[in-house]
Parts: structure tokens; C-alpha cells; sequence
């Protein structure tokens, strides 16, 4: 590692579009002490262990020259257009670590930037691509599933929850005309946690009154901090708001019942509550759909629940 003493020409880039094998073309720097510190030389890579350091420290951004950002833009466009190709001869894993890491940044783009209905766009551009991945791919689902959302990251649940809720509408033969939409509303449903101050990755046992009241209001604040930006769909809006709500009454924040919620909340509410399960209480993924049938009955359609167990058995028997 050397350091450099220029610190006034850099910009930053997101850790999370840092996927798979590619070299990069770029110096990439983190910055400590308001000192840039080369981290990954151009012409390597950040296989192995260094973005899983990066993730366990929760570093969001490295920084690179602004002269090389071109480079950088150059290399996210390659591995996407690689990671979407079946035929690019790259393994499923790889593909999906790119795809992962692509739709985690687009979300958190739109998480910091909401006015922006480039960032948006450009979100629901992606999420067309995804879901053909995964409802086209046979071993899309679980190569998606085998990436760990190591620092609990509420963007990455974002995408898990997208990746669970599109192939439960597979396998329902939902409306193909809003499965993009859902999904979408799926990777976006959290949009509040990016900006309550909240620390909601941990059991909801471990939380205060104070903090369980607030964590209720999430779906409500999220939705009416964004219903004013026309670019957001009005599908994408109600699953923000309704995500929450059970078909019994008990969810939040308004208590609705199965007439009076959107069908697509419905299939986000029960991949978010699964997980949800997974990533911030703990329980194994094999056996997170027996543990909602358990814990959440009645709260979503057993069909459902049962369903979410089927496409992880088979996942299971692919391994």
C-alpha cells in the first residue's frame, strides 16, 4: 500500500459494483485520514477476501482518480453485459455475484438520490434484465441465494427479497405485466430504512418500544417521502407502503386485510418476512419457510409459504 499525497482529484464508486473476475482498469483508493491509500492496483482484481474485508468494515465507497472515472464507467458496462450473457462463458456464480452487485448499487442510487428519475430509471431498467435471469436461468435462483449479504446490508435484502418475490410469481403464473414493477417494489420496499437512523439489521426481539414504534412507521414514511416524485410508478408506491400488511389484519401500518391489500405487497410481504428470517434473525436458509409456516401462519396465504419451501427444496437438490 502507498500513500498519495494528492487528495483533491478523487471521486468515489461503490463498493457494491464490485463483482467477479474482472481486472479492473482503474487505481482503486480508500481514504483515511483524508489521505488516499492505493488498495487494488490497476490490473488486478477483487476476487478473494478483499471485498469481504470491505463489507465486514461496511465501506460503502473506495475513490479513484477522476481522470480514470471513464475507465471505471467502461468496466461496469463490460461485466454487465458479460454477467447477462449465458454465453459469455463465465460461470453462473460469477455472473450472479455481477448481477448482485449491480442491482444492490442501482438501489442504493435510488435510496440516496430519490429526486433523481435517472437513478430510478435506470433501476427499472435493470430490474427487466434481472428477472429474465432469473425466471429464464435454471440455476439463477440459487446462485443468487448463495451470495451472503455478509454486512447485513438493507440494499442487498432488497435484491434477495426482488429475487424470492420474481420466482414466486413464477411459479404462480403471475400477471407477467407486473412482475417487473413487483420486483422492483420489492428491491425498493425498505426505502426509509436508508434514512430513519434505525439499526434494523438485528432480531426485532432485540428492539426497544421506542425503536419497535418507530420501525413500524417505515413502510408509511418511505411511501410519502417519495409519493410526490412522479417518476415512481404508483404500483411501486402501494408495495412500499403495504409490505408490511398481513392478510389477517395484524400487519402495519394501517392494519389491512387480504381485499384491501395489493396483490403484489402480498408476494413481497411474505419474501421480505422470509428474508427477513434469514438475514437479520439468524435462522438457516433450508430452514427459514418451515420456521414463517410456524411463526407468521395466517399472517400470508399458506400457498405461498408453501410454495417459497418448494423453490428452495429444489434449490437444495441442485446444490
Amino acid at each position: 500500500m502507498t500513500t498519495n499525497p494528492e487528495n483533491n482529484n478523487y471521486v468515489p464508486f461503490r463498493v457494491s459494483t464490485l463483482r467477479g473476475d474482472q481486472k479492473i482498469d482503474f487505481n482503486a483508493y480508500v481514504r483515511i485520514n483524508e489521505k488516499y491509500i492505493l488498495y487494488v492496483r490497476k490490473g488486478d482484481s477483487f476476487e478473494g477476501n478483499r471485498l469481504v474485508k470491505l463489507k465486514e468494515k461496511k465501506l460503502k465507497q473506495l475513490f479513484l482518480k477522476s481522470e480514470e472515472e471513464n475507465l471505471y464507467r467502461q468496466y461496469l458496462e463490460r461485466n454487465i453485459d458479460m454477467a447477462y450473457d449465458k454465453n459469455s462463458g463465465k460461470s453462473i456464480t460469477n455472473r450472479a455475484e455481477i448481477i448482485q452487485g449491480s442491482q444492490q448499487s442501482g438501489a442504493e442510487e435510488v435510496f440516496e438520490n430519490p429526486i433523481s428519475a435517472t437513478a430510478y430509471n435506470n433501476a427499472k431498467h435493470n430490474m427487466e434484465k434481472f428477472v429474465t435471469f432469473l425466471q429464464g436461468e435454471s440455476e439463477a435462483f440459487q446462485s443468487m441465494m448463495n451470495i451472503e449479504n455478509v454486512d447485513q446490508n438493507i440494499a442487498h435484502h432488497g435484491v434477495t427479497v426482488a429475487t424470492l418475490a420474481t420466482m414466486l410469481m413464477q411459479k404462480l403464473d403471475f400477471d407477467p405485466a407486473k412482475t417487473n414493477l413487483i420486483a422492483l417494489g420489492a428491491l425498493l420496499h425498505d426505502f426509509d430504512h436508508h434514512h430513519n437512523g434505525l439499526q434494523v439489521n438485528r432480531s426485532l426481539s432485540q428492539f426497544t418500544p421506542q425503536e419497535l414504534a418507530k420501525y413500524k412507521l417505515h413502510p408509511q414514511t418511505g411511501a410519502e417521502t417519495v409519493k410526490d416524485k412522479k417518476h415512481f410508478d404508483p404500483l411501486v408506491l402501494k408495495i412500499i407502503l403495504q409490505h408490511e400488511e398481513c392478510i389477517d389484519g395484524s400487519g402495519f401500518p394501517h392494519k389491512l386485510k387480504e381485499r384491501d391489500i395489493e396483490p403484489g405487497a402480498v408476494i413481497v410481504g411474505v419474501a421480505n418476512a422470509l428474508d427477513r428470517l434469514i438475514t437479520f434473525e439468524g435462522v438457516p436458509k433450508q430452514q427459514a419457510p418451515k420456521e414463517l409456516m410456524i411463526k407468521r401462519v395466517g399472517h400470508y396465504p399458506l400457498d405461498y409459504i408453501r410454495m417459497l419451501g418448494e423453490i428452495f427444496s429444489k434449490q437444495a437438490l441442485a446444490a
